[in-house]
C-alpha cells in the first residue's frame, strides 16, 4: 500500500518546483552519489586488492562486472516492487542492502567471497537509479523534468569526484578494507530518505485506482510500439554504460602505465574528466528541456564519437587533461537525460520498472566494458580500445533516430 502524499502541494505556477520535489531530488541525488563513490573507489583499489588477495587481471576486472550484473538483478526485482509498493519504501531497502554488503567487502578473505559481496551490493545499487529517477520525474514539473534528472545524475558525479580526491589520501593509511568500511555510510542516508520523503501524487493517484495491472514488466513490451521503444532504450543504455565504465575503470591504470603517473596524479586527471562529465550532465538537462530530447541526444552522441577518437591519439599530458574534460562532457553528459526520457515513454504503473530494467540491462552490457577494453588494450593498446567506442556511439545515433519518439514536456501517463 502506498504511503500518503503531503496535503495539496500543487503550486499556482505549474512550472514551480514544490517542497516535495526538492526533497525527492535531495534524497535521490544522495543515494546515487553513494553509488558513484563506491564504484569508482573499486577502480582505484583494483591494484591494491589484487596484490593483497593474489587476483589475476581478469579476476580483478570481474569484480566490476559482477557488481553491474548484480545491478540487473536488483533493477528488475526492485523496480517491480517500487511500482507496486512505492518509490520511497523500496528505495530505502536498496540503499541499506547496498551499504551492508559494501561494508562486508572489507572482511573478504579471497576472490570468491569478495565476488559474492560485490554481486549482492550490486543488487542494491541496481535498484537505486531507476527508483530515484522515477521519484524525481513524478515530483517535478514537465518543463523542468530533464534538468531534474540531470541533477540526480550530478549526484553520481559528486560521488565519483569524492572517490577520485579522497582515495589517494585515505588508501595509503586505511587500506582497501578501510575504504570499503566507508561504504557503510549510505545506511545513514537511508534513514534520512525514509523519514523525509513521501510518495509523489501521480503515484498515489495511480495506486488508489482499482484494477491496475500487476505485471509492470509486461508493460515494457505491451505492444509493437512500446517494444520498439524498449529495444531502443536498451541499446542507448548499453552504449552509455559500456563507454563510461570502459573508460573510467581503466583510465587510472592507463595513465599510470603509459605516463608513469602515481595514484595522486592519476586521480587528478580522472577528477578533471569527472568535472567535464558533470558539466556535460548539467548542460544536457537544460538543453533537453529547451530544444527536445532527441536533438540533445544527437548532439552529445556525435560529440562522444568524435572525442573518443581524438583522446585516443593524445600523448601530451596537458592535452590529455583538457581532452579528458571535453571527452567526459560528451561521453557521460547524456546520463542527465535517461531519467526524463524513460519517465515520459512509460506509464506510472511501469515507470520505475522501465528505469531499472532497461538502464540496468545496459549496466550489465556495460559491465563487460572493462573486460573488453582491457583485452583490446593488452593486444593492441589502449588507444585502439578506446577508439573502438566511436563505432558504438554511431549505433547509438541510429537507435535514437529510428526507435525513440520525442516526448518533451509530456504529462506523465
Amino acid at each position: 500500500m502506498a504511503e500518503p502524499s503531503f496535503p495539496p502541494t500543487r503550486p499556482a505556477d505549474p512550472d514551480q518546483v514544490t517542497p516535495v520535489g526538492w526533497k525527492a531530488l535531495a534524497g535521490s541525488t544522495l543515494g546515487y552519489a553513494m553509488d558513484g563513490f563506491d564504484l569508482l573507489i573499486l577502480g582505484f583499489m583494483l591494484r591494491a586488492i589484487s596484490a593483497d588477495l593474489g587476483l589475476s587481471q581478469a579476476q580483478a576486472a570481474s569484480l566490476v562486472t559482477a557488481t553491474l550484473v548484480g545491478a540487473v538483478i536488483g533493477g528488475i526485482g526492485f523496480g517491480m516492487l517500487s511500482d507496486r509498493l512505492g518509490r520511497v519504501r523500496v528505495l530505502t531497502w536498496t540503499i541499506v542492502l547496498f551499504a551492508v554488503f559494501t561494508g562486508l567487502c572489507a572482511f573478504a578473505q579471497g576472490y570468491w567471497d569478495l565476488l559474492i559481496y560485490r554481486t549482492i551490493a550490486g543488487i542494491g545499487l541496481g535498484g537505486e537509479f531507476g527508483i530515484g529517477m522515477a521519484l524525481v520525474a513524478e515530483a517535478w514539473p514537465a518543463s523542468k523534468r530533464a534538468r531534474a534528472s540531470s541533477y540526480v545524475g550530478l549526484g553520481w558525479q559528486a560521488g565519483v569526484l569524492a572517490a577520485a580526491l579522497l582515495t589517494p589520501l585515505l588508501l595509503p593509511s586505511i587500506g582497501w578494507r578501510g575504504m570499503f568500511i566507508i561504504g557503510l555510510l549510505p545506511a545513514f542516508a537511508a534513514y534520512f530518505i525514509r523519514k523525509n520523503l513521501h510518495e509523489p501524487e501521480v503515484f498515489v493517484a495511480r495506486a488508489a485506482r482499482p484494477g491496475q495491472a500487476r505485471s509492470s514488466l509486461r508493460l515494457l513490451v505491451a505492444d509493437r510500439e512500446t517494444t520498439r521503444r524498449s529495444i531502443g532504450m536498451v541499446i542507448l543504455c548499453s552504449v552509455q554504460n559500456f563507454g563510461y565504465y570502459g573508460v573510467m575503470i581503466w583510465l587510472p591504470n592507463y595513465l599510470s602505465s603509459r605516463f608513469g603517473f602515481g595514484l595522486t596524479q592519476s586521480a587528478t586527471w580522472t577528477a578533471v574528466t569527472i568535472l567535464g562529465m558533470a558539466a556535460g550532465i548539467y548542460a544536457f538537462g537544460h538543453v533537453a528541456d529547451r530544444v527536445g530530447r532527441k536533438p540533445a541526444f544527437f548532439g552529445w552522441m556525435l560529440g562522444a564519437a568524435v572525442m573518443v577518437v581524438v583522446y585516443a591519439g593524445l600523448t601530451d599530458p596537458m592535452a590529455l587533461l583538457i581532452g579528458g574534460a571535453v571527452m567526459g562532457f560528451f561521453v557521460n553528459g547524456m546520463l542527465g537525460g535517461y531519467g526524463a526520457l524513460m519517465s515520459e515513454l512509460y506509464p506510472t504503473a511501469a515507470r520505475a520498472t522501465a528505469q531499472n530494467v532497461l538502464f540496468n540491462i545496459g549496466r550489465a552490457v556495460g559491465g563487460f566494458g572493462p573486460l573488453v577494453v582491457g583485452a583490446v588494450a593488452a593486444a593492441w593498446g589502449f588507444q585502439t580500445a578506446i577508439a573502438l567506442l566511436a563505432v558504438l556511439y554511431l549505433l547509438d545515433i541510429l537507435a535514437m533516430w529510428r526507435l525513440i519518439p520525442e516526448k518533451r514536456g509530456a504529462e506523465l501517463a
